[in-house]
């Protein structure tokens, strides 16, 4: 869930309350959905965060993505009727991925993460970028009782990732306990804090919301627990990590463009529920078939796969990379791609990339390309 921006708007660009923290320790920044970011950090580079995030524990500052608050008698009904997932599938106390869909077309306008407090709170997490648009649209949606309110810059989110987050975590007194996609409140230096047991990265991790007047001091705290040695990690390595996992990265291998059909985000999607944005569009789809869906692949030589760049089986050309990277964990190229269903092929078979003029085999597969520490 991380999306990019460039040219003009680099020049307004939102810095993360944690800004200066980046500085100090040498980082690389870029634009990501509007905010400058770090991406890497002197001394240690991609590789070294990413390897700290898959054997020990990496921090990352994730302030860019949306924070929205959908509050007031019938919230959750406003929520469930517009977006995709069905979130009467959760407790309060946990959270779901779930898409915000065109209600035309059902292409995704963005993908977020709903967190239920109750039937009268729901908390949004969208992408930087389409931040304001999910706003938009559910303000447009919502009854007189449903206050909608964008609280992007209100909160900093810290993401704590890697085999050893609940030891550094629990040695500050933060509850780790708690399961995947719950959320629990704790404290830290001070500052009343939200820990979220989501990520990006598909190791065991955690996310803390916190205010953004406290991100400093909370930051400091994760840094300073004795006998634990986490690394600073920007967004390319979380672009590595969570491509070695097959996750979705809205703009790329989920847009207007692409349904949740065509991505296999199905089980993203409240099939029975009678009302949510985009279901008459998705519905046909899934009847018809796709006509091409996301798939996994792997080179079979050294090549590294980019967006954009052409499938061809034989002479024909059946598709296009969506995301392609080096997986550090593989040593290898790994991509994903949407394939024309036309083309009829399966997983294990070969197919060749286009790589500045050069035709390079890749074998098929499903994601996730690596096996996380935990499930």
């Amino acid at each position: 869930m991380t999306d990019v921006t460039s040219g003009a708007a680099e020049t307004r660009l939102r810095r993360s309350p944690l800004h200066e923290r980046h500085t100090s320790l040498g980082a690389k920044f870029a634009p990501f959905g509007g905010w400058e970011m770090p991406l890497e950090y002197a001394g240690g580079g991609v590789l070294r965060e990413h390897t700290a995030v898959r054997t020990d524990v990496g921090i990352f500052d994730v302030s860019h993505l949306g924070k929205a608050r959908v509050t007031g008698p019938g919230a959750a009904d406003l929520v469930n009727a517009c977006l995709s997932n069905d979130l009467r599938r959760i407790a309060p106390g946990r959270a779901q991925y779930t898409l915000c869909c065109d209600d035309a077309t059902g292409g995704v306008v963005d993908d977020v993460i709903a967190y239920l407090y109750a039937d009268d709170h729901v908390f949004l997490v969208p992408n930087a970028a389409n931040t304001a648009e999910v706003v938009r649209r559910l303000r447009t949606a919502a009854p007189p009782s449903v206050a909608v309110t964008d609280e992007h810059e209100a909160y900093a989110v810290l993401a704590v990732q890697g085999p050893r987050s609940a030891e550094l975590l629990g040695a500050l007194g933060l509850p780790t306990e708690h399961g995947y996609m719950s959320f629990s409140p704790g404290s830290v230096a001070g500052a009343e804090l939200t820990v979220c047991r989501t990520g990006y990265t598909g190791e065991l991790g955690y996310e803390l919301v916190v205010p953004a007047e406290h991100a400093v001091a909370v930051w400091d705290a994760v840094f300073g627990v004795d006998g634990f040695a986490p690394r600073a990690c920007g967004l390319a390595a979380r672009d590595t990590l969570r491509t070695e996992m097959g996750y979705p990265l809205h703009g790329q291998d989920l847009s207007l463009e692409i349904t949740p059909v065509q991505a296999r985000a199905g089980w993203a999607v409240g099939w029975d529920k009678p009302a949510f944005w985009g279901r008459d569009a998705l519905l046909a789809e899934k009847a018809a078939g796709p006509r091409r869906t996301l798939r996994g692949l792997v080179a079979v030589d050294r090549a590294i796969p980019r967006p954009g760049m052409a499938v061809f089986s034989g002479d024909a050309r059946v598709g296009t990379v969506t995301s392609g990277t080096f997986s550090p964990t593989r040593k290898q190229g790994v991509a994903l791609a949407l394939i024309d269903t036309a083309a009829d092929l399966t997983d294990d078979d070969t197919v060749e990339v286009d790589i500045r003029g050069r035709r390079v085999a890749m074998r098929l597969t499903r994601p996730p390309f690596v096996t996380p520490s935990v499930k």
